[in-house]
């Protein structure tokens, strides 16, 4: 096992990211150390690593407990906690999302290895959601603090915008199908951190659909203040990818955005998530299914 001393770590933004340097991570790093720089960095890249798919099985498992690849998308054949993201395949993500907020306990940290990389484009972005809400003004913070928001799982918009063309149209009926079978949770819109105890916004252009008990202008509003809110450069860090990164994330206080500007050049990662918990809002609210179609349906 590999401790603290054997990795150098370098801040990539005053905010979000770090990178990892000068250790392996077969080498099975101290999962209590690395678990403390993710919740402190919220974003860690280590390069060069060349993970196999059975590594990074093993890594995840020292973090926590790998989930399903996906409620709807099936996993690797072989290691069915992995989903393939391949570009050519209808693997590509562009647009703000945190993973699988459409359930009631949504991961709490996803590991993504690179395995092709185009020779241009395909960076990922991710928001810093605690440093968000941070800057948001004392009002809209007692504002947020309050409110609760619904997320549904968004079949096809979900692969990207405008819809990817490599979904055939058996795919999308596919994909629309498994989709209408989970059914829409409450989230609070601000989530108090499981570990670290900070609030940070829990909303995303990917899944969520609107605010609970206010009007639809209302909803579309507020939402459209949280979004560009919280994806100002400020709060954001972007990962020019090299075949064998490794990115670790903290599912509970960010978002990301996988661009989609490579064209027909290849892109293939692979992801891993960890099992979360609820969330759990100021008021003292928690994640759960929408039970009343008047409220889970907008």
């Amino acid at each position: 096992m590999t401790t603290a001393t054997d990795w150098k770590v370098e801040k990539l933004t005053s905010g979000i990211g770090a990178e990892l340097v000068g250790g392996d991570l077969r080498d099975r790093p101290d999962p209590s150390w690395l678990l403390g720089q993710l919740h402190e960095h919220l974003v860690l890249v280590v390069r060069d690593q060349q993970l196999s798919p059975a590594d990074q099985v093993v890594l995840a498992r020292q973090l926590g407990e790998p989930t399903p690849a996906h409620p709807v998308v099936p996993g690797h054949p072989d290691h069915p906690e992995i989903l393939v993201l391949d570009g050519a395949r209808g693997g590509r993500n562009a647009r703000w999302h945190t993973d699988v907020t459409f359930t009631a306990t949504p991961p709490a940290a996803s590991i993504l290895v690179a395995d092709m990389v185009p020779s241009f484009g395909g960076d990922t972005l991710w928001a810093d959601l605690r440093n968000a809400y941070d800057r948001l003004s004392v009002p809209m913070q007692r504002l947020a603090d309050e409110m609760e928001a619904v997320h549904r799982i968004s079949p096809l918009a979900y692969w990207g915008e405008p819809f990817d063309t490599a979904l055939d149209r058996d795919d999308a009926q596919q994909l629309f199908d498994q989709a209408a079978l989970v059914p829409p949770v409450i989230h609070p819109v601000v989530r108090i951190h499981p570990v670290t105890g900070r609030r940070a916004l829990f909303v995303n252009p990917g899944f969520t659909t609107h605010i609970v008990g206010v009007s639809r202008i209302e909803s579309d509003g507020l939402l459209d203040i949280l979004h560009r809110h919280t994806t100002q450069p400020e709060v954001t860090f972007r990962h020019r990818w090299r075949p064998g990164d490794v990115v670790m994330w903290d599912n509970q206080a960010t978002m990301h955005y996988a661009t989609d500007d490579y064209g027909d050049e290849p892109r293939r990662m692979r992801r891993v998530t960890l099992r979360g918990g609820a969330t759990v809002g100021p008021s003292g609210a928690t994640g759960r299914i929408a039970t009343d179609p008047r409220i889970g349906v907008r």
